[in-house]
Formats: C-alpha cells, structure tokens, sequence
C-alpha cells in the first residue's frame, strides 16, 4: 500500500526546491511574501476599521513603510490600543523579512565573491593567447610571450588549468614580478573538459599552448585536450593555431592524426637529445640557440619583399644591413634554410632572416659592399678528427642522444657512459647497435663520488654531458646529483686546465639558475628551451619547420667553424666578405664568436649574431664563423 505524501512534506519539498534556486530566487519569493503580508494587513484593518481616518491607500501605504523600514514606529503612531498592537506585529514581521533579505543578498554576494575566488568566470578576451595545463614550464612560457607582446599596446594571456585561481596567480606574480602591457587571465578548469574550454574563449584566441603535465602519462592528456578543442561542438569555423609538447616518440603519430593540420607538435624528447647531442660538441652553440630562441635579442622572423623578386638567394644575402637572411618560403610551399644560391625569387616568396625585429628588416641602399676578394680563403677546411665523448648518469633519453651524436661525431670516435644503475647497460645493447661513428663502453659508478672521476682522467675527454636520474629519483634529488657532479667536474677543470665542455640536464628551472652557467662551453639543458620553442612557434606556427630543419641532421644547421677556413686572419674585413666566402662554399653566414671573449659573459661569451655587416673585424686563430650548412 502506497503511504499518501502529506501537506508537510509537500511544502517541505517546494521550499527546498525554492531555496536551491539560487539567490534571485529567493528575493522574487520574498518580495511576493511582502506584498502579500501588507495587502492582507492592510485589508484586516482597514475592514475592520481600525484605523479611522486613513484610506486604503494611505493604509497600504503606512503598513509598507513600517514593513520595509522598522524605525518608522515612533511617537507620532499615535491610536487606540488595537491599532498600535497591529503595528507592532507589523515592525516585527518587517523585521523578520528585513533581515532575511540582508542575509540573502549578503549570503549571494559571498557565493559570487567566492565563485570569482574559483576563476570560473568566462573571459571575453579577443586575440590573446589561452594556455592550457600547469607545470614549471608555464613561467618561462608566459615570460617569454610577455617579452615577445613588449611592443604590442594591449595584449593577454589567459592561462586555464585544473588549480586554485588564487594559487596560480600567487606563483606567476611571485616568479614573474613585471609583465609590462601583458595581462595574465587565470581560470580553474579542466582542459580536457568542453565545458571548461569555454571559460577561456578559445574560440577568439590567437594561439593555444598545451602544456605537457606533470605526472606518468603527460602525452594521452594532451591528446585528449586536443580532441576536446578540435572536436567540440560549439568550435569556431576557421581552424584554430595549436602549439602542443610530446614527450614520447611513440605518441607523435596518434596526435598528428588527432589534431591534422590545427596543431604545430613538439617532440620534446628528441629536441632535447638533438640540442644536447649538438652543443656540447661546438664550443658557443648554444648561446647562439639561446639567441635565436628567446624574444630579448634577434629571432627568426618572415619577411616578403616585393623589390627583390627576380633576385637570386646568393644576391639577396646582401641586401639588408641589419638583417641576416638564412632562407626561403615558397609560396607554395614549406620553409627552406639555405637554399640553392642561384634560386630565383619568385613573388609572392618570403624570406627567412634573423632579426631584432619584426618591423627592422629594411633594404639597405649599400650598393658597394666593400668585399675583398683578396681576404678570401682559398684552403680546404681541415678534416675533423675522432673525438672522445663522457657521458655521466642516465635516464631514458640517454639511448637517443647517443644515437643522435651519431648522426654529428667523425669516424671511430667513441662514448664512455658511466651511471649508478645496470639498465643502462641493457639499454644500450638494445638500442645503440646500429651506430656507424661511434663506439661504446659502459662503466656501472656512483657519478657523484670525485674519486671516481678522478681516476676517469678528464682530460683525455673532449665533451662531457651530465645526465640526470629522473628514472628512479625526484625532481629536486636528480637535480641534486646532477648539481653535485657538475661542481665537481668545474673544480677539476679549474684546478688541472682541462679544456673539456659541459652539457649538464636540470629538469627544475630554479636549480638551473643555482648552477649559473661560468663559461661558453658549460651549458644547462632544462624544459626552459621547449617553453622557448613552444612560445616562438605560439606567435608563427610557420617557425616549427624552421626549427626541424635546424635539428635535423638531414638539414641545414648551425655551425661554429674556424674562422681561418672563410678569410685570411689578421686581415681587417667586414661580414660582407664573410659572406661572400660562405656563399661560395654553399653555406650562408650569419655570426661570429671572438675567442678572446670565450669567458666574459657581459660580451655574450664573444658570440655575435646578425653584426653590422659593414662593420670590420680582423679575425684571429681561435675566432670562429657561424654558418647554416649541411655538414
């Protein structure tokens, strides 16, 4: 038998669902109560005549303000006894409903404030740039796009991530202090949830940055965060400018069908071995990346020229005084670093120059660049010779940088990898059997202890690169070994004058500024670069082949070569001749390091990149060329 639902619970359950409507609800209900109460008071009394003298207008009216207004009871309510006990129940029942509506509006202005708190606003931002996901990396990130929306009027970023709206911009004013005509936007949402992509408006963004997360599966969140933009339902038209990080070699595939051509996709991993597996072999490399790849100094930049069409490539290297052009976009195709010289442009190509600017690439009106054929070098270069290469500690990109350093090293050269662990010895059994430069020989040692590396002979050792153990220790205590073996191997380079460079991996970015980089060949390789390349490829997705083909030991990259094998030393010339001696051997020239700067780090470590091409220069024996060629 059914139990009959009874007038109680019937109210009960209307009041409830009355109260969970939220606070305009409740004021609606309360302003109907109010009328009610002073219609149904002021109709008693006045039909049964208890204030003589008054309408029912003024009676309607006199029992609203004492409703709505208690003070209003005073001396002048003057009246038989009936009447001012009416009233009194009158300012009572006022000031039941006076307080309710004070703690109702006061309870909505809490939860609006607190909603506000939780950053579940939607912004209304237009061509701003939406940054999806938490991780150390989104303070360079934002840094860097600050630093790049320095001549921009108005600009945002809108940084979207499953965290307290509070806490992420506590951390971001605390590690960036100054963010000029920026504005950072936080909202607390999930990014993979459609729902919460909304609050960042991407449908009016410039760019999207997905940041990789920190945790065991960092690449299937990215793709599902792509899948969420891409596939939503309420997705603009026009295809969206996605920048996103892959950490796995083995997801690139599943995320470039997943996001077709929306998404620009950055191999984490294997840039990581490339930077490392080429800078700690060219003494100054990587302040020339780090030139190239932050916003302060010169960058690459996209430039069409209307008066050069019907130039050649090898004529266009001379055209700009203070740009240096490195390349080629067809216009019906995909970016080409140093081209073939006698390729024709066409309108409608562009150029690739590096820059301090985007509105600085201007002609020049030189037309006698002052070349002196007699400084050009005439000589072969020399043949490069075997080099010895230690690698210390292990995790799982050291498979790939070895094999990367392959593709770079001379014949027979060799690599000692020396770690605390006996997987690495397994590992490289597996994966380094097909290298065709080098040879390997493992060594199991704790690569924190000085003694072993003393009797490791640093000397007899060109390049060093310190790997951290982020296999099987935390953030802080691989970085603290790493931090400890680089210490070590500074001291011992000081105190015997070894000559060997450094490439040390940080994954924190504040430990990296502890261990402050002391000379051109010691170098910090940290998640700080990728920030770099996921914000410059944010601001032109074109620049993602760019960075390719510079990585790319197939391609064109950048090389320090010996100045002697350009122009004659001791001899005063400008870069004009410089470049006429690369043009010549199929390269292009775009820098030069000066030994004698090698340790001064207010002169850059000596390296210049895009000079003055008519400025002089008399070069000496340790001097070097930057060049893009293919080997």
């Amino acid at each position: 038998m059914k139990k009959k639902v009874s007038f109680g619970e019937r109210f009960r359950y209307a009041f409830d669902n009355v109260m969970s409507r939220g606070t305009g609800a409740l004021i609606f209900w309360l302003v109907v109560i109010t009328v009610i109460f002073v219609a149904l008071v002021s109709g008693v009394l006045f039909l049964i005549r208890l204030a003589p003298g008054m309408g029912f207008d003024a009676l309607v009216w006199k029992v609203l303000n004492m409703t709505i207004d208690p003070g209003t009871i005073t001396g002048e309510d003057l009246g038989n006894w009936p009447y001012l006990l009416a009233m009194l129940g009158v300012t009572v029942a006022g000031i039941v409903l006076l307080s309710t509506l004070i703690g109702i509006v006061t309870t909505g202005i809490d939860t609006r404030l607190a909603a506000l708190r939780k950053g579940r606003s939607r912004v209304i931002e237009r061509n701003h740039t939406v940054i999806l996901g938490w991780s150390e990396q989104v303070f360079a990130t934002i840094s860097e796009i600050v630093e790049a929306n320095a001549n921009q009027p108005r600009s945002s970023i809108v940084v979207l991530a499953d965290k307290d709206k509070v806490e992420m911009e506590d951390e971001i004013r605390t590690k960036i202090p100054r963010t000029g005509r920026t504005k950072i936007i936080c909202r607390t949402g999930t990014p993979i949830d459609t729902d919460d992509l909304r609050i960042a408006r991407l449908e009016t963004s410039r760019s999207v940055i997905i940041l990789s997360p920190e945790h065991r599966e960092p690449d299937s969140e990215v793709i599902k965060t792509i899948l969420a933009i891409t596939n939503n339902p309420d997705r603009r038209a026009e295809p969206y400018h996605i920048v996103a990080e892959i950490r796995d070699p083995r997801n690139l595939e599943v995320a470039r069908m997943v996001a077709k051509d929306e998404a620009e996709l950055l191999l984490a991993s294997d840039l990581v071995a490339r930077i490392t597996a080429q800078t700690c072999r060219q003494t100054g490399l990587s302040v020339v990346y780090g030139e190239l790849l932050d916003f302060e100094g010169d960058e690459i930049y996209f430039h069409r020229e209307s008066e050069i069409t019907g130039k050649t490539f090898g004529q266009a290297l001379f055209c700009y005084e203070s740009s240096a052009v490195i390349g080629i976009v067809p216009e019906d195709g995909e970016p080409k670093l140093n081209p073939a010289k006698d390729y024709v442009i066409k309108e409608g190509d562009q150029l690739i120059v590096i820059a301090e600017d985007d509105d600085t690439t201007k002609l020049s009106d030189i037309s006698d660049y002052g070349i002196d054929a007699g400084a050009v070098a005439e000589g072969e270069p020399c043949q490069e010779t075997p080099e010895k290469i230690l690698i210390l500690g292990w995790n799982w990109r050291a498979a790939n940088i070895i094999c990367q350093l392959d593709n770079y090293v001379p014949p027979t050269s060799s690599v000692l990898v020396v770690a605390d662990t006996d997987k690495a010895g397994a590992v490289i059994e597996s994966e380094c059997r097909d290298l065709k430069n080098l040879e390997i020989a493992f060594r199991k040692g704790e690569t924190t202890s000085r003694r072993l590396l003393d009797e490791l002979d640093m000397g007899d050792f060109d390049h060093v690169v310190i790997l951290c153990y982020s296999d099987k220790l935390s953030t802080q205590e691989a970085d603290a070994e790493t931090l400890i073996t680089l210490l070590h191997l500074r001291d011992i380079a000081e105190k015997k004058g070894h000559t060997f460079s450094i490439v040390s991996e940080m994954l924190d970015e504040r430990n990296r500024n502890l261990a402050e980089v002391t000379r051109v060949d010691d170098f910090i390789v940290s998640d700080k670069i990728i920030s770099q390349m996921l914000s410059q490829v944010s601001e032109n997705k074109a620049l993602n082949k760019v960075f390719e083909e510079i990585f790319d030991p197939e391609g064109a990259e950048i090389y320090l070569k010996p100045a002697s094998d350009y122009v004659k030393l001791g001899r005063e010339v400008n870069f004009y001749t410089v470049i006429e001696s690369a043009r010549k051997r199929g390269e292009v020239a775009f820098g030069y390091k000066l030994g004698r700067f090698t340790n001064d780090a207010a002169k850059m470590y000596g390296v210049v990149v895009n000079p003055e091409k008519s400025e002089k220069i008399t070069y000496a024996g340790d001097d070097r060329v930057i060049v893009l060629a293919e080997d």
